[in-house]
């Protein structure tokens, strides 16, 4: 059964290299600059963050997943204006993908919050680990293992790529919305192999809502809609905040799974998130589920201020 399981992640990973190529992510709430270059130096908080991703545990060459974030407001003049990087480490089947982008957001000013525009601009290097590919003992004939078309040796490219979203926040609730690889980048590593990478929208939404008899306690129901206009993924979440630094919550993603996450403030600043997400397929049967861990530290640096008041860096 497991070298079936595996097979499937390959075939898996040749349709995604032409297909929906993002990864998932379990916390997105906590990280929306992966997807969304509109929140980029959202709030009044300098962040640094951090995301490591492990999905179908014990599978081999199943997809292993790691972001770095870093962004920060600032303001010219009466404007506010959002700027960053973010970089990706992404592994799937005998495919590898390097992504490394700079991030600028344009905030203005409406109503009770700020509506943000942001630009992502940078570089995709998708790989294919072809000296890892055996076919020895699949010849018959469907497959042949002197096959030209399939690549015996490592191959890598790098082409230029962009992003576009725009992003709307309150103190209360938040939506934004964002397209992935506008420029739709082609790595042609010889005559035979080619990776084109298709554009993924990201439509994003959630809630917090404050109990009006038990202040401390919080409700924040979220979403987020991932499609490449050929599949779609949507993954809904709730999450329960007591006194605005331990929080717990359920996750329901269509595609057949669900999530189990917990987080923590520790000090003023510092935050540490994590999610298991067990399939309800018969890939429970053959894998550990996925395991996702967050770390991430923000500061002030708009209004700074001497306190020792107790600061949460969720509400960006």
């Amino acid at each position: 059964m497991k070298r079936s399981i595996n097979l499937l992640l390959c075939l898996m990973a040749v349709v995604t290299a032409s297909a929906q190529f993002d990864p998932q992510m379990g916390q997105y709430m906590y990280l929306p600059t992966a997807y969304n270059p509109a929140a980029a130096g959202e709030g009044d908080l300098m962040k640094v963050a951090g995301m490591h991703r492990m999905q179908y545990v014990d599978i081999k060459n199943a997809p292993m997943s790691t972001w770095f974030s870093f962004s920060s407001p600032f303001v010219i003049g009466k404007t506010r204006h959002g700027a960053g990087v973010k970089f990706l480490n992404d592994r799937y089947g005998l495919f590898t993908n390097q992504a490394f982008y700079v991030q600028y957001a344009y905030r203005q000013k409406l109503g009770k919050g700020y509506l943000s525009a942001g630009v992502d601009l940078g570089f995709v290097n998708v790989g294919f680990r072809g000296d890892s590919v055996n076919l020895k003992n699949m010849e018959d004939d469907y497959h042949e293992a002197d096959d030209d078309a399939i690549p015996t040796g490592s191959k890598s490219g790098m082409k230029f790529d962009m992003s576009l979203g725009v992003y709307y926040v309150t103190p209360t609730w938040w939506v934004g919305a964002s397209y992935s690889h506008v420029t739709r980048p082609k790595v042609n590593w010889d005559d035979y192999s080619r990776v084109k990478l298709v554009g993924t929208m990201y439509v994003t939404g959630g809630y917090h809502f404050r109990l009006k008899d038990h202040k401390e306690w919080m409700l924040t129901p979220s979403a987020m809609v991932m499609s490449d206009f050929i599949s779609w993924d949507i993954n809904l979440t709730l999450m329960c905040d007591y006194k605005d630094r331990y929080r717990w919550g359920l996750g329901y993603r269509i595609d057949g799974s669900v999530n189990i996450l917990l987080g923590v403030d520790i000090i003023s600043g510092l935050q540490l998130g994590y999610s298991c997400e067990l399939p309800t397929n018969k890939l429970l049967l053959e894998s550990y589920g996925s395991h996702e861990i967050y770390l991430a530290y923000g500061f002030d640096i708009l209004k700074p201020k001497r306190t020792n008041k107790y600061k949460s860096i969720r509400y960006l």
